[in-house]
């Protein structure tokens, strides 16, 4: 008999509980194989998401049909339910009503009409109403309430259509396998349908179904209910999914207990952050979606709670993103920056491994936990190839102890900024040239491990790409910002001489970057240079992160603004990644033309710096006209870079994810820029640097804003061309606010 391993939701093997008859894929799930190379979207999907589960629905309510690579339940990068749908008597219902009404929570109503029930053909009319309430938490728990509006009674029945293909995440994506593991028999109680599958990492994953309201007869492809329907009477079925073995399945609560302590956690979530509220509904709303989006994306790991990319595609931990979301949101709540903190240094490299090109000292990229992560077919171990996550995570270190004034953070966390230093200085610097450059190692790594690490996201004008190692320019940005901050940590826990040191690196990688970057004929800095230190002339975006790393002189900056505000940037929506004027500019691609809003809030948050707030004006405007037009009210990972001319909002990238938590967390960076909220809590102290409200702002007042041990409470207004501050009051310790008006 197959021992099992330990999987996801498996307790350790049983051989009471282990499958016992394989079956093929097709019978498994009803189709032969996992085909996603040619996936269509599903357009307005349902997105849940709570800790580890995330659930995409079409608006019905539905994963169907089955196999459907855009939709599923999702838990740890596996796919536990493939086909999810609903089928009742006198159906296909049509659909009044979609609501999601929590993160984590939707309801939808659908109808049934008369037809099939003696009605008249040519004048059917609804009368059997279908309410479908899903709730996502550890697992998920959904009650479907089938309520007739006929005046006689009816023999009625519902099915529920079942699957679980346990595709991995990448599968999904696209991704190609020579072979898959083992499917078995569905195990099958009077309560309970059980999917199990052995994976190649000979871990068994299962799915399994409880139903609270017994069905009349389940078999391998789902349930069935068959019952009498009396005028205006109500029938209630509930049922739950987990990824647990049989025995762990049966639940403690059903849907109307498990709604109060799911409400409970996201209230304390609201209660930790500053609270932004504005003269513009539609910006209040994009606000307070951003800020449940963010607690939704929240995942536990290893004991530790940190924040995950994205939906669909990376409902996990990015190095890079989660550095970036929390830049974004220290205004909001340090709790990001300081779980994202530590979480990355605990796994922090410390080995040399090709495969996942670990390296002592180096920032982790992505972690994988499905299938394919645990038999090794893709180096998602976690897998550290990034450029850039090491660099800016001593940036953000420093930046969070600017708004939080923690030295014993700084204490405890010293000794990873030693490695990440010595990272950059042994390993990033691959030629000894003092800039940081990448080639992969592993030859199922990425080709690019910059932010636009998709393989086109690095090219010259015309489209032909570099030959590696390459040197992006925004990297050396962030490793001159990193060197730069470093001095100041080192120097804040008594090491003048280390400090020192570190300034001097600094100041000499600035002028290395200006030197060999600086095109004076284009007004900008190369992209990167290629494994032949020649400059890639392509006009980004990637200038922009420059100015948030502070590396141009004043002229120079001018000259940056200027171009990326100019119409072959500048799309009206947002700045494009990539200029109008290249050959290879594509404005569907995923980074040569697209606009991305955390690259924008970078670049806005770097005009600031340089006091050019009134250039990003207009990226706000547009930023917020964007997430107003978007259901739900959010800013999605990026959309393409087409021109606004007439249309309310701008036009979709595809697959991209949605929430994203660098895209949530955008706005919140946006206002601040535009605020000139500068911290310095260890010494008490908030600048407010000559504040302007976007055009379409009359008043923003923020509420209980963390500067160290203080919550400080502002309010701006327009008066005129003025923007007007006023400190309402401050609670906790001692802070002085200095407001610097225009």
């Amino acid at each position: 008999m197959t021992s099992f391993a330990r999987g996801p939701g498996l307790r350790p093997a049983d051989p009471q509980s282990e499958p016992r008859v394989p079956i093929s894929m097709e019978e498994a799930v009803g189709y032969p194989a996992i085909d996603c190379s040619h996936a269509v979207t599903v357009e307005h999907p349902i997105v849940l998401k709570h800790d580890h589960l995330f659930l995409l629905l079409d608006r019905h309510g539905d994963v169907a049909p089955a196999g459907h690579c855009a939709v599923g339940l999702f838990h740890d990068d596996t796919r536990l339910l493939s086909h999810y749908a609903i089928h009742v008597a006198g159906g296909p219902p049509s659909l009044l009503s979609t609501q999601r009404l929590r993160p984590y929570a939707a309801e939808i109503d659908l109808a049934v009409t008369d037809r099939a029930f003696g009605g008249d053909a040519w004048d059917p009319k609804n009368c059997v109403h279908i309410r479908r309430e899903l709730l996502l938490e550890e697992r998920l728990v959904e009650r479907v309430t089938v309520t007739s509006h006929l005046r006689v009674p009816i023999d009625y029945w519902m099915n529920l259509s079942l699957a679980a293909d346990f595709a991995d995440i990448f599968e999904v994506r696209g991704w190609k396998r020579a072979a898959r593991g083992q499917f078995f028999a569905p195990e099958i109680t009077r309560d309970t349908l059980a999917f199990a599958y052995l994976g190649r990492d000979q871990h068994c994953y299962r799915s399994t179904v409880h139903f609270a309201t017994p069905p009349t007869s389940i078999d391998a492809r789902g349930a069935r209910w068959e019952f009498r329907l009396e005028p205006r009477a109500r029938h209630e079925f509930e049922w739950q999914v987990s990824a647990a073995a049989v025995q762990a399945a049966t639940p403690t609560a059903m849907l109307a207990e498990r709604w109060g302590p799911m409400d409970a956690l996201y209230h304390r979530w609201r209660d930790e952050c500053s609270r932004w509220t504005t003269d513009i509904e539609a910006l209040d709303t994009t606000l307070e979606q951003a800020v449940g989006d963010l607690r939704a994306l929240y995942i536990h790991e290893g004991g530790a709670a940190v924040i995950s990319a994205g939906i669909p595609w990376y409902s996990t931990v990015f190095g890079r993103d989660s550095i970036i979301t929390s830049l974004e949101t220290l205004a909001l709540n340090p709790r990001i920056a300081l779980d994202t903190l530590r979480y990355l240094a605990r796994h922090q490299g410390s080995k040399e491994d090709p495969f996942t090109e670990e390296q002592p000292g180096r920032i982790m990229h992505e972690l994988r936990r499905g299938e394919l992560a645990r038999a090794r077919e893709i180096p998602h171990l976690p897998y550290y190839g990034t450029i850039d996550a090491t660099p800016l995570w001593i940036v953000l270190l420093h930046e969070t102890w600017r708004w939080t004034g923690d030295d014993a953070l700084l204490r405890e966390l010293l000794p990873h900024v030693e490695r990440a230093l010595e990272w950059i200085d042994r390993y990033g610097d691959m030629d000894g040239d003092g800039l940081v450059e990448y080639a992969r190692t592993s030859a199922k790594g990425l080709v690019n491990q910059g932010w636009k690490d998709s393989g086109d996201g690095v090219p010259f004008p015309d489209g032909t790409l570099p030959e590696p190692p390459i040197a992006l320019v925004e990297v050396q940005g962030y490793v001159y910002d990193a060197k730069r901050r470093a001095a100041a940590l080192f120097e804040a826990v008594g090491q003048p001489e280390r400090a020192a040191g570190l300034a001097r690196e600094a100041a000499a990688l600035r002028e290395e970057i200006v030197r060999r970057f600086w095109l004076d004929d284009l007004g900008t800095f190369a992209l990167a240079l290629d494994g032949r230190k020649r400059p890639l002339p392509t006009v980004t975006s990637n200038a922009g992160h420059l100015l948030w790393s502070r590396v141009p002189d004043a002229e120079q900056a001018i000259r940056v603004a200027a171009g990326l505000i100019a119409p072959d940037m500048f799309a009206g929506w947002g700045i494009r990644t990539l200029s109008a004027m290249h050959p290879v500019f594509n404005p569907m691609s995923y980074h040569d033309g697209s606009i991305w809003p955390h690259d924008n809030a970078l670049v806005v948050m770097g005009l600031a710096h340089y006091r050019h707030v009134g250039a990003a004006l207009p990226v706000i405007t547009a930023m917020h006209d964007a997430a107003a037009q978007l259901e739900p009210p959010r800013l999605p990972e990026l959309f393409c870079g087409m021109a606004r001319v007439r249309g309310p909002r701008p036009v979709l990238y595809p697959v991209s994810c949605s929430p994203q938590a660098w895209s949530s967390g955008a706005m919140f960076m946006f206002l601040q820029a535009a605020l000139g909220l500068l911290p310095q809590a260890s010494e008490h102290m908030l600048h407010v640097r000559e504040p302007q409200l976007p055009p379409f702002l009359n008043e923003l007042t923020v509420e209980r804003l963390a500067v160290g041990d203080s919550r400080v409470t502002l309010q701006f207004r327009r008066q005129g061309s003025r923007t007007l501050a006023n400190l309402l009051g401050v609670e906790g310790g001692p802070l002085q606010v200095r407001i610097e008006l225009s």
